[in-house]
C-alpha cells in the first residue's frame, strides 16, 4: 500500500500493586474475568488513550520489573466521573526489563517495550511464572 505508515503501539505501564509475583496477578485477573469484565479506574483519560485503544496493553511492573502485559481493549466510564481502563484477562508474559515504579501508570513506546516471551523459541515461555520471576529478579533473563 503507498504512502502507508505502520504505526508503532503506544502502551502503558503500571504498578501490580498487591501481587507479589506474575502467579498472583495471573491468579487476580483470571479471577475477575470469571466474574466480569476486567477493569482498572483512573482519575484521568490518557490524552493519547486514541493510540493506545485496541492495539496497546497495559505493561505489569512487580518488584522493579516489567515482567507481563494485558492487552488494552478500550477506554469506558466508570463510577464518579472515573475512567475505566478495561483489559483482557488473558496474562501475556514478556522478557523481564528493569523498570523503576511509579504512582498512576506512565506511557511506554511501542519501541521500548519488552517482547513477548512467547514471540521467541528460547522456551521460556513454557516456564511457570514463579520460576520466571525468580529469574528476573535474579537478572538471569
Amino acid at each position: 500500500m503507498r504512502g502507508h505508515i505502520a504505526r508503532v503501539p503506544l502502551h502503558l505501564t503500571k504498578v501490580a500493586f498487591g501481587s507479589a509475583s506474575v502467579d498472583i496477578l495471573a491468579e487476580r485477573l483470571a479471577l475477575r474475568g470469571r466474574e466480569g469484565p476486567v477493569f482498572l479506574t483512573t482519575r484521568y483519560l490518557p490524552k493519547r488513550h486514541e493510540e493506545i485503544a485496541g492495539t496497546g496493553s497495559l505493561y505489569w511492573i512487580i518488584k522493579h520489573q516489567l515482567v507481563a502485559r494485558s492487552p488494552i481493549l478500550r477506554f469506558g466510564e466508570a463510577e464518579g466521573g472515573r475512567v475505566a481502563i478495561h483489559l483482557d484477562p488473558a496474562l501475556v508474559l514478556v522478557h523481564a526489563r528493569p523498570k523503576r515504579a511509579h504512582q498512576g501508570w506512565r506511557y511506554l513506546e511501542g519501541t521500548d517495550a519488552p517482547e513477548d516471551l512467547a514471540a521467541d523459541a528460547t522456551g521460556l515461555a513454557d516456564l511457570p511464572p514463579v520460576l520466571m520471576s525468580k529469574l528476573a529478579e535474579l537478572a538471569l533473563i
